[in-house]
């Protein structure tokens, strides 16, 4: 079941999509109601999940579940990850790949691979002051107090 985002209780569970490629309005527009679609039908051993999310940036999409309501359990969370799956193919997307690093350049949202964003410190392109997109994190209070960091403040510290 849908509720706004900003109703979920600070310990709802919550997972975050970052895109390889900035997606346009029109297509955030369809992954709104995609998402909308989805959520309202989510449930769990026949229970409804209450369910919300955010779109940032065109590049982001967050998921959250209220586990107080009813837990994501491993079937639930099978079929988000089937949906998000369905949303890679149809927009021609990597949103599971783990291995990238989201972080901010002035007003620019930059995307590179791992391996990159670590040369990217050797040659100073980046700082520790760099804001980075904290991907890891598992609540909804954590994405409100530490998803957009300083690099010095998230996992990305240990390259510096």
């Amino acid at each position: 079941m849908y509720v706004p985002f900003e109703n979920l209780p600070e310990e709802s569970r919550i997972w975050i999509y970052q895109s390889n490629r900035k997606f346009s309005d029109a297509e955030f527009s369809e992954i709104e109601k995609d998402l909308e679609l989805f959520l309202n039908g989510w449930s769990a051993h026949g229970t409804s999940l209450e369910a919300s999310y955010q779109l940032k940036y065109n590049r982001f999409i967050i998921i959250a579940v209220n586990q107080e309501v009813q837990a994501a359990t491993g079937c639930s969370i099978d079929a988000s990850v089937a949906f998000i799956q369905k949303l890679e193919q149809k927009y021609q997307v990597d949103l599971l790949d783990k291995m990238n690093v989201t972080f901010k350049l002035g007003e620019h949202i930059a995307h590179k691979p791992l391996i990159d964003f670590k040369k990217m410190v050797k040659d100073k392109a980046v700082t520790e002051n760099t804001v980075v997109f904290n991907n890891l994190i598992n609540t909804v209070q954590e994405f409100n107090d530490s998803w957009e960091v300083p690099a010095i403040d998230s996992w990305h510290s240990r390259f510096f």
